[in-house]
């Protein structure tokens, strides 16, 4: 469990209050809008209402008390790097800001961000690649390039234990999971792959979609 400060508390913001809520954080909520801040009330720990580019309110909140500091603020480009800034400057662990262009995110890493949040571009990305097949049930990017995905077994490998397809070293891909009702995760060279199954592979993402042809 960490202890997390979120300031934001718009839709991206509440989203992510919800998830963190759900995984058992504790969770500090800023905004200067007493009804946003009534509307995340549920998923927060505490939550005050003040303004993030004010130094002295900031120092308040003890920002060295808290593992990781998220700005959520997608809506008011200067209050994000503001806050981003002041974060930074009084020691926060870890910042991670929310930006909404290209041009944003070479601000904010610059001025105090550890790192950012794209979430139009990430989502955008997602839907490409998740809608643009039938053969992919879920995406999920990891990093440097590689993701995992949830594909439909190939007729050509009907049948065939996972060791024979020696999937590893002919294609560079790991598979991590079958599929048939519910996921089985423990994977051996004896384990056979049906046509009809979903299976998740991990490798990288150019290379995968190249050789399922997605």
């Amino acid at each position: 469990m960490k202890n997390i400060l979120v300031i934001g508390a718009g839709r991206f913001g509440l989203y992510t209050c919800s998830a963190l809520h759900d995984m058992g954080h504790q969770i500090m909520l800023v905004d200067k809008n007493e009804d946003r801040i009534n509307q995340v009330l549920p998923y927060v720990t505490n939550a005050q209402i003040g303004d993030s580019t004010d130094e002295a309110f900031m120092k308040s909140l003890g920002i060295r008390n808290y593992d990781l500091c998220i700005v959520a603020i997608g809506d008011d480009f200067m209050s994000s790097l503001e806050t981003t800034y002041l974060l930074h400057e009084l020691g926060a662990e870890k910042v991670v800001s929310r930006v909404t262009s290209g041009s944003q995110e070479k601000f904010l890493l610059r001025n105090g961000a550890d790192a950012v949040v794209f979430p139009e571009r990430q989502l955008g990305a997602w839907t490409a690649i998740r809608y643009s097949s039938d053969a992919i049930s879920n995406y999920i990017e990891v990093m440097d390039g590689y993701s995992i995905f949830e594909l439909n077994v190939p007729k050509e490998w009907d049948n065939l234990p996972v060791g024979t397809i020696n999937a590893r070293n002919k294609y560079g891909i790991n598979i991590l999971g079958v599929k048939n009702g519910k996921m089985e995760m423990n994977i051996t060279g004896d384990t056979v792959l049906h046509f009809g199954q979903t299976m998740l592979v991990l490798g990288k993402t150019q290379e995968i979609q190249k050789m399922f042809s997605l």
